[in-house]
């Protein structure tokens, strides 16, 4: 293959017309343009991805996308498109259509939310081209470093740290982290795990970031005006 010959990566970047929390979210404006735009956008910035795919279920959406760059060849069934749908089944029934339509097979596939909107477009090159120079790696994500604590429910339904060393209430400098994992941001893996309905393989490498922002996720109008005010106030 050619040096820098993106055609065999596809983006697909889900955007369902249903929303509870905020209708229709995916057309509300963000610094002035359609939410559904921003992924995109960053999509073509990157300048690693062959083709920009964009599945919904309704029109509206896909004539924004189109009109911003990216292909909506069909529409995604009723069946993969409500609330309870999973990002697995949305990107499996998306990459297997479009390869079927147009005849084409896909090496790597890229995962980028509407929502996580406080994305830099050179991490979308970086995992892409990781996957490029090293073959046995399957997926690469950005992740987000923290030395918070966190605690979930056992089996008893008792309280339990996610780690015995949290219970250690050391300094930030010293004490030990744990990553977040930012798909939405951008993530990068091979096509086949996609084809099984799998978002990540099991032998990764994480792009770590310090993004202060990455965590606003848009799913409600408070998120949405901090987004804006976010973006007012640090010009990003």
């Amino acid at each position: 293959m050619k040096k820098n010959n993106y055609d065999d990566v596809i983006c697909i970047i889900p955007a369902r017309g249903g929303s509870k929390g905020l209708p229709k979210k995916n057309l509300l404006k963000i610094d002035g343009e359609p939410l559904i735009s921003r992924p995109i956008k960053h999509a073509i910035k990157s300048g690693v991805i062959g083709t920009i795919l964009v599945s919904t279920d309704d029109e509206k959406i896909a004539k924004v996308a189109k009109k911003y760059g990216a292909e909506v060849p069909f529409f995604r069934p009723k069946k993969i498109s409500g609330s309870l749908s999973t990002t697995e089944e949305t990107l499996k029934h998306a990459i297997l259509s479009y390869e079927k339509i147009f005849n084409k097979k896909y090496e790597i596939a890229v995962f980028l939310t509407a929502t996580d909107i406080f994305r830099d477009h050179r991490w979308i090159k970086k995992a892409v081209n990781i996957l490029k120079r090293k073959p046995k790696i399957e997926s690469v994500f950005v992740g987000y470093e923290t030395h918070k604590n966190f605690w979930e429910k056992n089996k008893n339904k008792k309280w339990t740290r996610l780690r015995k060393w949290m219970s250690l209430y050391q300094s930030r400098q010293v004490r030990r982290s744990i990553v977040r994992e930012d798909t939405g941001l951008s993530c990068a893996s091979r096509a086949y795990l996609w084809r099984k309905g799998k978002r990540i393989g099991n032998r990764v490498e994480i792009i770590m970031h310090k993004n202060e922002f990455s965590f606003v996720d848009i799913h409600t109008k408070n998120d949405l005006k901090l987004a804006n005010l976010i973006i007012k106030n640090f010009n990003l």
